[in-house]
């Protein structure tokens, strides 16, 4: 039995973030600045009462209606989160519940960022190819809004929220359908995309809720997200285009093997500079960020989902997924349509 990827499914939510809003809210960047800087036009932003587990539970839901799914044939939930409803309980075991699968059924979160669907991918492979598991809901679910100061235009330009859910299943097949994959992690940069205070080594105080401003005037506090992105930039472009070349020399193929590559949906400058670096032709390289932003773990499968709706892909397509950023952590894989 090989893992393959059955169905894809999203939820965005209904609340929005255009250019337009922000540069009322900052006089100094223009619509046009905006856009030029991230090649974004518009963000899902979740309300202030809706959790990660409500978008979850969303995507799940259109994920099952969409492609007829028995739900009780679902035997294990992967939740792939920053933004987890609580410390614990384990926010794929309140999904488990509210979406109604069976108590038999496994379920566990795993904190990951930008490069979690692809780690998810290899995690739902080796519960399938190993027979633990039948039919796998991987769900990415990301609301970055929630961790992001009101004055901070440096992430508040570029983060959107969104849920995705991918329905993982295995079929006989004479060669892999998921994979190989190819991993990288390098905590030294861990403080260059933080949210600093929250956890057990800076608990929340009221210090956490002061805000002070930086040198380029973005308005923040502790307790918020913070990126220094100059260093991931620097990262990314020494990284991933080597992370490529490796995945392509482990899987014993060229670049002209692979019909469509979905990277990591960061920002277009970023983007841009990976595909001039990368060697891929500008009609396989698949982008979706001008109408999300950057959602983190969500970004590969909305350009799948995307992709499927626009019937782009076709039996036997090779798309080739990177993802990478906070941790810092990438990831790349192959997957078989």
């Amino acid at each position: 039995m090989k893992a393959y990827i059955a169905a894809v499914s999203s939820y965005l939510p209904e609340n929005t973030l255009t250019n337009e809003d922000l540069a009322l809210e900052f006089p100094d960047w223009s619509v046009d600045k905006i856009f030029s800087k991230t090649g974004i036009h518009t963000r899902h932003i979740c309300n202030e009462n809706q959790t990660i587990s409500d978008m979850a539970v969303a995507a799940a839901e259109s994920l099952i209606s969409e492609n007829a799914i028995d739900k009780s044939s679902i035997d294990y939930v992967l939740l792939c989160t920053q933004s987890p409803d609580y410390f614990l309980p384990t926010t794929a075991c309140l999904v488990q519940s509210e979406l109604g699968l069976p108590t038999s059924c496994g379920a566990l979160d795993f904190n990951l960022g930008c490069s979690g669907y692809v780690y998810g991918l290899s995690l739902a492979k080796g519960l399938i190819e190993t027979g633990q598991a039948s039919n796998i809901l991987l769900i990415t679910s990301e609301a970055y809004s929630k961790h992001i100061a009101a004055g901070d235009k440096s992430v508040r330009t570029l983060f959107g929220d969104a849920a995705t859910a991918t329905l993982i299943k295995g079929k006989e097949s004479n060669h892999d359908l998921i994979g190989p994959f190819v991993f990288g992690t390098d905590g030294n940069g861990g403080d260059n995309l933080i949210v600093p205070d929250g956890g057990s080594k800076n608990p929340i105080t009221d210090a956490s809720s002061i805000l002070t401003e930086d040198t380029s005037g973005n308005v923040r506090a502790p307790k918020n997200l913070y990126m220094n992105g100059a260093e991931i930039l620097l990262f990314t472009m020494k990284t991933v285009p080597s992370s490529v070349n490796a995945l392509l020399e482990k899987a014993n193929l060229s670049k002209n093997d692979i019909d469509y590559v979905i990277f990591h949906q960061a920002n277009k400058f970023m983007l841009d500079k990976l595909r001039s670096k990368t060697g891929f032709a500008e009609e396989r390289f698949l982008t979706s960020y001008e109408r999300y932003g950057n959602t983190v773990s969500s970004t590969i499968p909305l350009g799948i989902k995307e992709a499927l709706n626009e019937q782009k892909f076709k039996s036997g397509d090779r798309i080739l997924l990177v993802g990478f950023g906070v941790g810092y952590s990438w990831a790349a894989t192959v997957v078989e349509w």
